[in-house]
């Protein structure tokens, strides 16, 4: 279990006045000035609520979409600071720049408690290339430092890293220690059985984790675009459908590791498929092995759903990620959705991570009943994969 440095190691008493630069992920989604969904943000407040409890000035910083380097209105976090606003029922300010004149003046004039929120990091190119000024002035006006970004400790920016050889005083936030320590779970001793569900459309950028995880697994289903290539690889068929022809050789690999150790793989027995995508007319529902010529397999069906199912049921630890059809168009969300009603009665510990499988969950209604939602899609993939954050290793206690 790594352990972090936490809001007790800054001495909390000590922090009253005391601006403090606190890295968080407003990375969220929006539109026409609101924000659409703000769990991100709701995940956040235990931190600067209790910071703020404290009588710290608390100065936001994150970044949110890609800008290049560039300002961009479209990605602006004015949206968030007044969604965070609402959320914490208090005003909140808005700095139109992270470092510079406006985050000091933004610093200086916060009163104990206060909350302010920076301008997007990544209108800077500093704060990807982590470069050692951007960091020193996005330092400047804090003398601590709390990263409660773990969507964002599988990068060395600026933010994340860089600033802390300006800021000695530091700590992880709740939410960044909450996530360490769930996903630890899954490599440590995890109860058993333990099973996991992996989703989405490609093996490739997961594929690490897979390797990782499958000597620890009891059970691993896949569905999704990624189960394709392993039906390919047992010589289904799967015509028009999505499948990575340059890792078939992989997926035979890790289908007969598997069988060695004599994990239960659970592919697809039966598909949702339709003649076109965007514009269907057609939609069936095939055995695995008897796509029709021009299906495009769409969605896992209900036999394997149910079997999906009935595995979810026995875990004691189980991890998601990723959806099994093409989540975002209905009626080819159906599979990922019962799946995701099915974690909600799993008695075992339940961990999800990534964009669409945290979707899922929420719109499914059961995110609140299950062990843990991760923040973090990639960092929680890399995390899984056995490799070192960097945003974790600059909090790590050594």
């Amino acid at each position: 279990m790594i352990r972090l440095l936490q809001l007790e190691d800054l001495d909390l008493p000590t922090l009253q006045n005391l601006p403090i630069l606190v890295r968080v992920d407003f990375n969220v989604p929006m539109k026409e000035g609101k924000v659409l969904d703000d769990t991100r943000l709701v995940e956040a407040l235990p931190t600067l609520r209790e910071l703020a409890a404290h009588g710290a000035r608390l100065l936001l910083c994150s970044h949110c979409g890609r800008p290049k380097g560039e300002r961009n209105p479209k990605y602006s976090l004015r949206p968030a600071a007044d969604r965070l606003a609402e959320l914490l029922g208090r005003p909140v300010a808005f700095a139109a720049d992270c470092i510079g004149e406006p985050a000091a003046a933004a610093a200086e004039a916060l009163a104990p408690g206060g909350v302010a929120v920076l301008e997007n990091l990544r209108f800077h190119a500093g704060e990807e290339k982590n470069d050692p000024e951007f960091a020193r002035a996005l330092a400047a006006p804090a003398r601590a430092y709390v990263d409660d970004a773990f969507g964002s400790a599988h990068r060395a920016h600026a933010s994340v890293t860089g600033v802390l050889e300006y800021l000695a005083r530091k700590a992880a936030g709740r939410l960044m220690v909450r996530e360490v320590a769930a996903l630890s779970r899954l490599l440590g001793e995890p109860e058993r059985p333990f099973a996991a569900i992996l989703g989405g459309a490609k093996i490739e950028g997961k594929i690490d984790t897979l390797e990782n995880l499958l000597p620890r697994l009891d059970v691993l289903m896949v569905g999704g675009g990624m189960a394709n290539t392993f039906l390919a690889a047992h010589g289904y068929d799967l015509q028009a459908s999505l499948v990575e022809r340059e890792r078939l050789e992989l997926a035979s690999d890790i289908l007969a590791r598997a069988a060695e150790r004599g994990i239960e793989f659970l592919l697809p027995t039966d598909l949702v498929v339709a003649d076109s995508l965007e514009a269907p007319k057609e939609i069936r529902t095939v055995p695995a092995d008897a796509v029709p010529q021009g299906f495009l397999a769409l969605d896992v069906g209900p036999d394997t759903r149910a079997a999906f199912a009935a595995a979810i049921a026995t875990a004691r630890t189980l991890f998601w990620n990723g959806p099994l059809g093409v989540f975002e168009k209905p009626p080819f969300d159906a599979g990922t959705r019962a799946v995701a009603q099915a974690l909600a009665g799993c008695p075992g510990f339940t961990l999800i991570g990534g964009g669409e499988t945290v979707a899922a969950a929420h719109q499914a209604g059961v995110a609140g009943q299950l062990g843990h939602v991760s923040t973090g899609g990639g960092a929680s993939l890399e995390f899984l994969a056995g490799r070192e954050l960097p945003g974790v290793a600059a909090l790590a206690v050594r």
